[in-house]
């Protein structure tokens, strides 16, 4: 039996009980999940290619084979989707190792189930989180009516925290943001790089097109095609094409791979005369929070523009001047050799995410701090910030804390942002980061750990209410978390195991669990 799109689409939404659209299952067909005819130009359905796929991925059953049947899964967020976990200003720059807003909100709203059955923040209430990371938890306090500190060791990350929560005069902010982009195009028309572009761009699909038809993917899947013997053939036949239009264009794609600049290893000379053009634009921008909020999407601009594979963004490897083959997108790809598509995109995203925010946040306060939870004064650091969000602070004190320490020997939570460091001269303090990635996960990198987290949460304790509440998710699969409480003059009197559906990186499918700790203060 064949079905629409459409069909398609409804038969898979009764299915799983969730809405799933027609573009989810164009996707579908796009990566090679399932199979697909075409029928006078319609795309059609075999039902039992749907039937294959949905049934193969019931993940709660076989997740809890796994991970065990303590598992909580109205925390996976199941039904939620992509379009929610990442809503208005979350997905306004790119962060590794952070919570999905709707965890957020689980435990700091006013619903209980059978879950939660006790409701731990009111609205007005403050809430502190020492990792602050991207500043999920301040975006969410204020959706609900609350105000929040956060800190964070690392400078850009707090600039990523306080850029989202931000007021912005939204009508200006567009302005400015047009001015440079036609600032930008008159630039890029002086030289060949969009001829070029343009040029490469209408050989490579006429190469893909007959090359790797959509038909491709499946072939891999089904093992009729050896993808690495022929992707590697595939790259190099296009490559003769690829540097005789350099050379006919005399682009250049030099990059000294022994530079100390992180901008020089890892961005073509033309990427990089454009990202130093728009950011002395942007210092001619006299208003502070319109220069900020420039600042941020240029960040996740450069960000995109890298030289690497797209299946390497997440994690770089080496750097890429030519065209490839893509394992991702299961044809041959090419780098980037203007920012100027990816800033104009980036520009009307932005803003219309800090839009949709503006009519969500309440008149709360929040600000993260650059500094150290091991040490850091929160009354002294926040006065220099906001002294009127000092004084509420300090005469009401924390009620709580909702944070997601790094996960030991995980991450480097300054490298993932080395093109920000270099570009903008923020402050590197790697040294004192927690679990970083660069310190391993073995025995000596755990005691530091260990020892790190519970140093926070003991400096925390400083500011917070009597009868506080600590909500931290962990991975915790060395079993750290006990003699952390224990250290910190705390104990765990709940925990909540979840499973991890949407992992950013490549192993989605692979069962992974994190843990809700619930801390309280341990009484004599």
């Amino acid at each position: 039996m064949l079905l629409t799109l459409k069909q398609a689409s409804q038969w898979a939404s009764e299915h799983l009980n969730k809405n799933v659209t027609p573009a989810n299952i164009t996707y579908l067909i796009q990566y090679g999940r399932i199979e697909s005819v075409v029928d006078n130009g319609s795309t059609l359905i075999p039902l039992q290619s749907l039937e294959n796929y949905y049934n193969l991925n019931r993940r709660e059953t076989r997740w809890k084979d796994a991970l065990g049947d303590d598992l909580n899964w109205t925390l996976s967020f199941e039904k939620v989707k992509e379009a929610e976990t990442t809503k208005h200003v979350h997905r306004l720059h790119p962060y590794k190792g952070k919570f999905i807003p709707q965890l957020v909100e689980y435990f700091l709203d006013a619903q209980t189930d059978n879950f939660k059955q006790s409701v731990y923040f009111q609205q007005g209430d403050i809430v502190l989180d020492p990792f602050c990371g991207s500043g999920t938890t301040l975006v969410q306090a204020s959706e609900l009516g609350m105000h929040a500190v956060g800190i964070d060791v690392s400078a850009f990350n707090a600039f990523i925290g306080n850029a989202k929560v931000a007021p912005y005069n939204l009508t200006h902010l567009y302005k400015e943001s047009q001015r440079i982009t036609v600032a930008l195009k008159n630039l890029v028309a002086t030289s060949k790089i969009l001829e070029f572009d343009a040029k490469l761009a209408a050989l490579l699909t006429a190469f893909n097109n007959q090359y790797f038809p959509v038909s491709f993917k499946r072939q891999v899947r089904s093992g009729e095609i050896d993808q690495k013997r022929y992707g590697a053939e595939k790259e190099a036949a296009f490559l003769e094409i690829y540097h005789k239009l350099v050379a006919e264009y005399q682009i250049d794609t030099q990059m000294p791979a022994d530079s100390a600049r992180f901008m020089k290893r890892w961005y073509l000379p033309g990427i990089r005369a454009e990202i130093d053009f728009v950011h002395n634009e942007i210092l001619k921008v006299e208003d502070t929070s319109t220069q900020k909020a420039l600042m941020l999407i240029l960040s996740r601009t450069i960000r995109s523009c890298r030289a690497t594979t797209h299946a390497d963004l997440g994690t770089l490897r080496k750097p890429v001047t030519t065209t490839y083959y893509c394992r991702k997108h299961g044809k041959v790809c090419k780098p980037l050799f203007s920012i100027l598509s990816w800033w104009e995109r980036y520009c009307k995203d932005s803003i219309q995410r800090w839009g949709e925010f503006r009519k969500l946040k309440t008149d709360t306060f929040q600000h993260c701090i650059t500094g150290d939870s091991r040490t850091i004064n929160i009354f002294a650091m926040l006065k220099h910030a906001n002294l009127q969000f000092a004084e509420l602070v300090q005469k009401q004190r924390i009620k709580g804390i909702f944070t997601s320490p790094p996960y030991v020997g995980l991450i480097n939570y300054h490298e993932q942002h080395a093109y920000a460091y270099d570009l903008f001269g923020f402050k590197r303090l790697d040294e004192l980061e927690i679990g970083p990635l660069f310190r391993g996960k073995g025995r000596e990198a755990r005691e530091s750990y260990i020892h790190g987290v519970a140093e926070v949460f003991k400096n925390c304790k400083r500011f917070l209410a009597d009868d506080y509440d600590i909500f931290v998710v962990a991975n915790d699969k060395f079993n750290m978390y006990p003699t952390i409480a224990e250290m910190a003059g705390m104990h765990i009197v709940n925990q909540h195991k979840r499973p991890v559906l949407n992992r950013t990186e490549k192993n989605r499918e692979s069962a992974y669990s994190e843990t809700i700790f619930h801390f309280k203060e341990k009484r004599n």
